[in-house]
């Protein structure tokens, strides 16, 4: 979820660390504006450190001033505080290990600016302070019965005001996986006029051309017939997807309309989000054996291939079948057991027992379990 910054709140010298990272490294808005969250809450909590009943209330520490986070503030840090700060971030804010490297990461910017850029300070205190080691984990992704159920939700919508636009999201989402910020930010002239391709802005500001297949096509020729009908005609802002309000749709508008869809679709239960449906994406192309790794690495607006790797991931399932279509499955396997087919025994190995036997032993086996479970 976007959280609005109010620049003023900040001293001048975190302003100019911001201006430095948005002007002059070229950083996008929303990437400056969390570092400054997570540099407002780092000073937060060293000036309330003392006092245990605002740390523990979310709602008091929100409204702390951190104007006096200057550079005599800055200057005063200790490696020490910097170690109780990550420490409370784990065990009161339960900040998982991405969200502590982030914090951390924020912290090391700011120190790096004001030594290596500004000349300001000499000492850094986060220097030698290990990043939390992140948890690797698969990412969660809709089936492709899921994504068909998802769409069915939205299509069979007929009292949805915007059905043809939501479908057109959904659509763009689940094909061309990209990010919220980045489908927010789409304006009807980075639409090719044959809708072939469209121009999206990733992280950093850096602009990538996203090409559209068929289903993209459809849903887009559908929502841009009444995009650019009568209704709108008037309507000056050229946004591609629009808010009730005529205005460029945000990113929490189109989250509460996802969430909306999956409930209707009955996925609501297994916690999908928005992003989730760019890994939806990038896993079902992965998984069709038809894209190239280093051509979703550039689908995706990765940077690095190492990003785009978790998308290798296979279900169990599909592990499973693969090891079933081995054509050596079903060698030395009875006849009579699925999958098995009447082939000789293999070279070295004792032939099969008879299956009276085999029936025999599996009734002592279940006994043996059956009286391990009732002891």
């Amino acid at each position: 979820m976007r959280h609005e910054i109010d620049i003023s709140e900040f001293s001048p010298t975190i302003q100019e660390f911001a201006s430095y990272k948005l002007v002059v490294q070229g950083c996008s808005q929303r990437t400056v504006d969390e570092y400054l969250l997570d540099l407002r809450t780092f000073f937060r909590y060293l000036i309330c450190r003392d006092r245990e009943d605002i740390l523990n209330d979310k709602e008091a520490l929100s409204k702390v001033s951190v104007k006096e986070a200057d550079l005599a503030f800055i200057r005063s840090i200790t490696t020490e505080q910097i170690y109780a700060f990550l420490l409370y971030t784990d065990s009161v804010r339960a900040n998982r290990s991405s969200a502590k490297a982030r914090k951390l990461s924020a912290i090391k910017a700011l120190y790096k600016f004001l030594i290596n850029k500004r000349g300001l300070l000499t000492d850094n205190p986060a220097a030698n302070i290990d990043t939390p080691k992140k948890k690797k984990t698969l990412p969660k992704y809709l089936t492709m019965e899921e994504s068909l159920k998802l769409l069915d939700a939205v299509a069979g919508d007929t009292e949805g005001k915007n059905r043809e636009r939501d479908y057109a999201i959904i659509t763009l989402f689940l094909n061309c996986g990209l990010r919220v910020g980045e489908l927010t930010g789409i304006s009807l002239y980075d639409i090719d006029p044959e809708l072939r391709s469209m121009r999206v802005v990733g992280k950093g500001n850096k602009e990538r051309v996203v090409y559209l297949n068929a289903a993209c096509q459809n849903a887009l020729q559908r929502y841009l017939t009444i995009r650019r009908g009568e209704a709108y005609r008037k309507v000056n802002d050229k946004a591609l997807f629009l808010s009730n309000r005529n205005s460029r749709i945000s990113e929490k508008t189109v989250q509460h309309m996802v969430y909306k869809y999956l409930e209707l679709a009955g996925l609501g239960p297994r916690r999908f989000s928005v992003h989730k449906l760019r890994h939806t994406a990038a896993t079902l192309m992965y998984q069709s054996g038809e894209v190239d790794i280093r051509v979703l690495k550039d689908i995706l607006g990765h940077e690095q291939l190492n990003t785009t790797q978790i998308y290798t991931h296979l279900s169990n399932q599909n592990m499973q079948n693969a090891m079933e279509h081995n054509p050596l499955a079903g060698v030395g396997v009875p006849a009579d057991t699925p999958g098995g087919e009447d082939k000789p025994g293999v070279p070295g190995q004792p032939e099969q027992p008879e299956q009276e036997d085999q029936d025999e032993k599996g009734k002592k086996r279940e006994d043996k379990q059956r009286g391990r479970n009732d002891s």
